[in-house]
């Protein structure tokens, strides 16, 4: 590998790191920030949200960006942008200007993973495309796994505010690499769609809405979040029949879908969200609040999975131009689901050590689906769609994701409340059981303190049986992918993306 090749890697990768980490680093440091900003626990959930609506509605701008003004310039303004909004966050005093910030920060790094993947496109020939995957892979995959163990350990020893100062020397470094290497793309005029980005912002920003408070605020019984549904999907609807029939330049172009390999591609991302993001998210509530683990030791347990995936990602790097990526994907299908299998027989007195097994799987799933099929996705796309379909694709991991965890998190939730009515109608004060529990205590079951014992038991047997039907639930969602496997077709030896090319 050329050495150009290497440090244009670095100036990329370097950016997707950052802007990914920054998904979940700041998730752990949430109650010492609301302690300081004098913001309630349900308030200071929009410093989450309010990053994540701005990174959904400005992903799929990539395209249009890159055309007005070449990939190299906007990479550089977005980088710049986001390393300016970082350190703005880092010394925000109140709620409302961290959360202003955090959108701002959001608008400028909602490129950057797209441009990452397009540009690593462009700079490995064809047969190497694989290895190019690989390594987008391992920041895009490994970042978001490692960031709460660094976000914890940072909020810990230092301070919450340097869970946004860290990205200054990476964005700094990314900055000089990339003024120097990164190629650059021929511009060409294009007018905005103003309509269409318009309803797409709508469409996108309500949905977010809705997924990342739905949970919280019991979903349709919110009459704001009734509203933000409907309004999602009267503007979705708008803008599609818009983009088809409108005689204007649309927004993107969305017959990119007719190619068979990037639409069931983008539906096997929307729908591993459940299996990956929402399975995450409850491993992190089973090791924190179910086990009672310390933050920084709840990541460390994590921590196999990202490892896992990191050293899949390597071999499938090495081995892609001779094993198809459909076997390395039905095999990640596999491993992922085994994974979710052995999670579904945690217990509260599971071993440390009898996590390792399943993390690992799970993590080898994530490496052997998510960049083979990342890879077949732009195979046959022609090469002026590359920074567009990039930008798409980019915002369907990332709305697959808020899907997943929304859709798990009230699986388990609603798990939870079902089991915990059934298991305390079985408590009465003539149960046999409850005075068997309470007598080693020398409790009655009309002590005030032993009603309050078996109720915690009940509440802890309950959600454990939450835990097993989601983890059940997710086993299920990698099973009901091996339809959409068949679809796929494999390009003859040889063939490659045909992804834009630098000028130079």
């Amino acid at each position: 590998m050329s050495s150009s090749r290497v440090l244009t890697s670095i100036a990329v990768m370097s950016a997707t790191v950052m802007q990914v980490l920054d998904t979940t680093i700041v998730n752990v440091a949430l109650p010492n920030m609301a302690g300081q900003l004098d913001a309630t626990p349900d308030n200071i959930s929009w410093v989450l949200t309010s990053y994540l609506i701005a990174s959904a509605i400005f992903m799929p701008l990539t395209g249009y960006f890159t055309d007005r003004m070449g990939q190299r310039r906007y990479l550089l303004i977005s980088i710049t942008g986001f390393v300016i909004t970082s350190a703005l966050c880092g010394m925000a005093t109140s709620l409302a200007q961290m959360v202003m910030f955090r959108f701002l920060q959001g608008v400028f790094g909602a490129a950057l993973v797209p441009l990452s993947q397009s540009i690593m496109l462009q700079i490995f020939p064809g047969e190497q495309r694989g290895k190019a995957m690989a390594i987008w892979g391992m920041g895009v995959m490994v970042a978001p796994i490692m960031g709460p163990t660094l976000g914890g350990w940072l909020t810990e020893v230092i301070s919450w505010r340097w869970t946004f100062y860290i990205n200054l020397p990476v964005g700094i470094l990314s900055v000089l690499l990339a003024l120097r290497h990164v190629p650059d793309t021929a511009t060409r005029a294009r007018r905005m769609d103003w309509t269409g980005f318009a309803t797409l912002a709508l469409g996108i920003g309500a949905l977010q809405l809705v997924l990342d408070r739905g949970n919280q605020d019991d979903w349709f019984s919110s009459q704001m979040l009734v509203f933000a549904a409907l309004l999602s999907v009267a503007s979705f609807i708008f803008f599609v029949v818009y983009t088809l029939t409108g005689k204007h330049h649309p927004l993107f172009d969305l017959r990119i879908f007719r190619d068979r390999n990037y639409l069931v591609a983008s539906l096997i991302m929307l729908t591993i969200g459940i299996g990956f993001y929402g399975g995450m998210l409850l491993q992190s509530l089973f090791l924190q609040n179910f086990l009672d683990y310390p933050t920084f030791e709840a990541g460390l347990y994590m921590a196999p999975r990202g490892l896992a995936s990191l050293l899949v990602m390597v071999f499938i790097g090495k081995f892609s131009a001779k094993i198809p990526p459909r076997n390395f994907i039905l095999v990640g299908i596999f491993a992922s689901a085994a994974g979710n299998y052995l999670m579904t027989r945690f217990t509260p007195d599971i071993a440390a050590h009898d996590m390792i097994l399943p993390m690992i799987l799970q993590g080898m799933g994530m490496g052997m689906i998510f960049i083979p099929i990342s890879t077949l996705a732009f195979t046959t796309l022609p090469k002026e769609t590359a920074a567009e379909a990039a930008g798409i694709y980019s915002l369907i991991r990332s709305v697959g994701s808020a899907l997943g965890i929304s859709i798990l998190a009230t699986y388990f939730s609603r798990s939870t409340q079902q089991n915990w009515s059934l298991l305390r109608g079985d408590i009465t004060p003539y149960s046999a059981a409850l005075h068997s529990y309470l007598a080693p205590l020398h409790l009655g079951a009309q002590d005030p303190q032993g009603i309050a014992l078996a109720a915690r038991a009940v509440l802890h047997q309950a959600q454990n049986i939450g835990y097993i039907d989601s983890f059940w639930f997710a086993t299920l969602n990698f099973v009901l992918m091996l339809p959409l496997l068949l679809l796929v077709s494999t390009p003859a030896k040889g063939t490659s993306a045909q992804v834009q090319t630098s000028p130079e």
